[in-house]
């Protein structure tokens, strides 16, 4: 926005005088808000979708052909898996259990048809002890609700007894998986004793939390409403609720923070003492929610539909949080009187943080800010070789999916996948369909040839023989590997398939094969995100410099934090490598060791990088502003940094614990967010906010807030200080 005149009130200011007159119609149109988002989420109910193909690929290609010619092939599959304690499963007792768990399963509406472990073709391993049916269903899994998979569950589970062990594996049967407690409770604890630390009052830390809650309870009530215009999976709304928690205490810290500095210093009233918080304070949150959500909608350019509800519903979260601590906190505080003080509790140096909370700044921070302006040169050595040190291990992370061999021990799905590894090799979690399109129909020949020259390949375990679809014009041929699909030999598999074997085949056959399957799709996945990756990442990194070039008037302040950011995000990355790919630490989190999962770069990266900015305008706001007042760069960093540390550091506190809850529980994509995201954050509020930025700040000097005059004449002019 542009600058105002010095006598007329800012945007901020005017929006704040109106919510502290109008305090009670300000609580009435949040509370209507909530109670109107929630009654039109449940009005319009939750679309449950979520479309992982992507047009243009092998895999979508494959599913293509099955759908127009073999449309019973094309529908999802599950494997129930039966292991005989007493007997075999050709005959006997768990024999007839056995069938007793397929026909009840077959009658199932989604279900198409249900194979005979012991039948022939079936897969049964020599000894007769451990079957292997396949479940397909009508139509694929998106068709459906969890619910669907859990009845399935229960119908085949029913068998069930000391002769028969039954056990469930596929996507169906991760969909049936229950998610686990909700950590958003545990966040909003943690986060309340943090912010009672910090103000060492109750009452204050109450504000912070009241203002995030009104904010997430309208941004989870019109989730729902998001889900029928866009693909929105069912960690949209958890998402959505702790980026939102934690950046809405952040933004109602700043604010109150600013507020009870302002009031503290005794020469203003306290509603002059507000409409200055929020003409500085909330000017700041105001652009660090922008450059939040330029990196979530950032997500978009990436062309996968399941990430547009995610992305949406976390901006729009950001979005009312930054409008939460605009309007409710003027009202709350226009009328808190003392109260917002009171019930103190007993910690040691309640003394000194009142005189901190009255001059502004914190003694320690401003004594650190010393420490680091007089070896800024050290100190920016120190930072940097430790972020580099952490982000190494990045350059060497495979991307892709784990499978159930790491999902946790004793669930149903790991066990499905252990026993069939055990009974047929770890290849057949992993099947690759080759949906052949013959050069005439019924040409067996053809068939036959493509499997032959597939089943040729050392990595191949076995190929079934070509079967062809109702109207003879595709064969469907189903290939196994010998590793399991999350084992970098599989990948390497594919890429021959895909590269020269298959189309040496079709040159020699006329025919056309594309490779499909999960495993396939998975990797179809991974290469579609690399791809879209540089023009996601340059957007962002563009959009948010060109903010921070407006706001601050600078070159080296822009180019800075851009570099900084890709600079935490990588040392997180790092760490996530390290953590689920090369085992560190896996025994004490129970990770297992695989690849790092495809989509979670990207959406770290969109998270981080707007918080990242988040921290970069909190700081480096008071330090342009100090600049303004005093012309002494090395001042500027001193006052900025002993005005914001103890906000900063409070917030990013707050923000890591909120997403180590991610890590409770037992989802591995779940854990690999709450680690990253955990690990970013401190990395970026204690190393580089708290000692590069000043470091480099420093070794700047004056040159860090130059604009080149033609420059300054086209950018739009943009305050963060009151006029």
């Amino acid at each position: 926005m542009t600058s105002s005149p010095s006598h007329a009130p800012s945007v901020f200011a005017r929006l704040a005088l109106w919510c502290m007159s109008h305090r009670w119609q300000t609580f009435l149109i949040w509370i209507v808000a909530v109670v109107a988002a929630f009654a039109i989420g449940g009005a319009t109910g939750t679309r449950e979708a979520s479309n992982y193909r992507l047009p243009g690929t092998d895999t979508q290609r494959a599913y293509d052909l099955l759908a127009a010619h073999e449309p019973k092939a094309n529908g999802g599959t599950d494997q129930l898996v039966y292991v005989a304690h007493t007997g075999t499963l050709r005959a006997g007792v768990a024999r007839k259990q056995m069938l007793a768990s397929l026909a009840k399963v077959r009658r199932d509406p989604i279900v198409t048809d249900v194979s005979d472990p012991a039948a022939r073709g079936g897969q049964l391993t020599k000894d007769g002890l451990i079957g292997v049916s396949t479940v397909t269903y009508k139509h694929d899994f998106q068709a459906y609700k969890a619910k669907d998979f859990t009845r399935i569950e229960k119908e085949a589970f029913a068998a069930r007894s000391p002769a028969l062990q039954i056990e469930h594996g596929g996507t169906g049967a991760e969909f049936a998986r229950p998610m686990g407690a909700s950590t958003e409770y545990i966040s909003v604890i943690a986060a309340a004793l943090i912010l009672m630390l910090t103000f060492g009052s109750v009452i204050a830390a109450g504000v912070p939390l009241l203002t995030a809650m009104l904010a997430l309870g309208t941004t989870i009530g019109l989730v729902p409403v998001i889900s029928q215009v866009v693909d929105t999976p069912d960690f949209a709304t958890q998402l959505a609720a702790l980026i939102g928690l934690g950046v809405g205490v952040d933004y109602a810290l700043i604010v109150v923070t600013r507020y009870r500095a302002e009031y503290g210093r005794g020469d203003v009233t306290r509603e002059e003492a507000i409409v200055r918080a929020q003409d500085t304070a909330g000017r700041t949150v105001f652009f660090a929610a922008c450059t939040v959500v330029i990196a979530l909608l950032g997500l978009l350019l990436l062309g996968l539909s399941f990430l547009h509800g995610p992305a949406i519903a976390s901006a729009l979260a950001v979005l009312l949080t930054m409008l939460g601590a605009l309007t409710v906190l003027p009202a709350l505080l226009s009328r808190s009187g003392d109260w917002i003080d009171r019930l103190r509790l007993p910690l040691p140096g309640r003394a000194r943080r009142s005189a901190n909370a009255a001059a502004g700044e914190s003694a320690a921070w401003a004594r650190w800010s010393g420490f680091v302006q007089r070896r800024p040169l050290p100190c920016a050595v120190a930072a940097l070789a430790v972020l580099l040190a952490l982000a190494s291990p990045a350059l060497g992370m495979r991307i892709g999916t784990s499978d159930a061999g790491l999902d946790p021990t004793g669930s149903t799905t790991r066990s499905a996948y252990d026993l069939i590894a055990k009974g047929f090799g770890p290849g057949i979690n992993g099947a690759f369909l080759l949906a052949t399109k013959l050069p005439h129909a019924g040409d067996t020949a053809a068939g036959k040839q493509i499997a032959a020259a597939a089943g040729r390949d050392p990595g191949v375990a076995a190929v079934l023989p070509a079967r062809l679809s109702p109207d003879g014009k595709i064969a469907i041929i189903t290939l196994f590997p010998k590793t399991a699909p999350q084992d970098a030999a599989t990948t390497k598999l594919l890429d021959r398939l895909r590269g020269t074997i298959l189309p040496a085949a079709e040159r020699k056959t006329q025919a056309t094969v594309y490779v499909g399957g999960q495993t396939a799709g998975q990797e179809d996945f991974s290469d579609a995100i690399a791809a879209k990756l540089p023009l996601f990442v340059g957007t962002v990194v563009l959009l948010s410099a060109l903010l921070l070039m407006a706001v601050f008037r600078s070159v080296f302040i822009p180019v800075k934090a851009a570099c900084m950011n890709l600079l935490s995000i990588g040392a997180a990355l790092g760490f996530v490598t390290l953590v689920f790919q090369k085992g560190f630490m896996s025994g004490v989190l129970d990770t297992g060791t695989g690849p790092v999962e495809s989509f979670v770069p990207v959406m770290m990266f969109a998270i981080v990088f707007g918080l990242s900015m988040d921290y970069e305008v909190f700081l480096v706001s008071r330090m342009h502003e100090e600049w303004q007042h005093t012309g002494d760069a090395s001042t500027a960093i001193r006052n900025g940094l002993a005005t914001t540390g103890r906000v900063v550091s409070a917030a990013a506190t707050i923000m890591v614990v909120v997403f180590a809850t991610f890590a409770i529980g037992d989802q591995r994509v779940i854990k690999e967010f709450g680690i990253g995201l955990a690990i970013a954050v401190f990395l970026d509020a204690f190393v580089i906010r708290c000692l590069l930025v000043p470091a480099l700040m420093q070794l700047a000097g004056s040159r860090a807030w130059w604009l080149p005059s033609g420059l300054d004449r086209r950018l739009p002019q943009i305050a963060l200080e009151r006029e």
